[in-house]
């Protein structure tokens, strides 16, 4: 499923109906360059989970995790990874299996942590404040009510 966001509260909008279907063990993974919206949605994601306060990214931590709402909130952002070493060696890979969402941004950076079974989201700019949000599930990933998506997140 492609989706389109005319700005950035359209794209938070997105992630928060997307929220509404995701359940525990549930992986995200974001691709998209910088400044492509990963921020927004997951910002998006977690208000949609429950998630009080400022979502920021976690570039410098790795990951953040969010136990308060509806369920917990693991956004990883591997950017700085030099590969998936660095994840075992520190327990982060861990996260990816527990009972909450894992919200993934530049999974590429270390390929051989990710599960299966995954909901893989890529973003591009189609403009200044236009992004083309493409859905795709991955592994068996389950089927999630792509229409209803679409409706709730049109607010933009």
């Amino acid at each position: 499923m492609t989706l389109h966001s005319t700005s950035a509260a359209h794209t938070r909008a997105i992630g928060e109906a997307l929220a509404a279907q995701l359940k525990a063990g549930d992986v995200l993974l974001l691709d998209g360059g910088l400044g492509a919206g990963k921020s927004e949605l997951t910002r998006g994601i977690a208000r949609g989970l429950g998630v009080g306060g400022y979502v920021t990214s976690p570039t410098f931590t790795i990951l953040q995790a969010y136990d308060e709402g509806r369920l917990p909130l693991y956004h990883f952002d591997w950017y700085r990874l030099a590969d998936a070493g660095e994840l075992y060696e520190a327990g982060l890979d861990e996260y990816l299996h527990l009972d909450g969402v894992a919200v993934v941004e530049w999974p590429q950076r270390a390929i051989e942590a990710l599960p299966e079974r995954y909901l893989r989201i890529t973003l591009t700019p189609r403009g200044e404040t236009q992004r083309e949000i493409e859905l795709t599930a991955v592994g068996g990933f389950r089927e999630l009510a792509w229409d209803a998506l679409g409706e709730r997140s049109n607010l933009g």
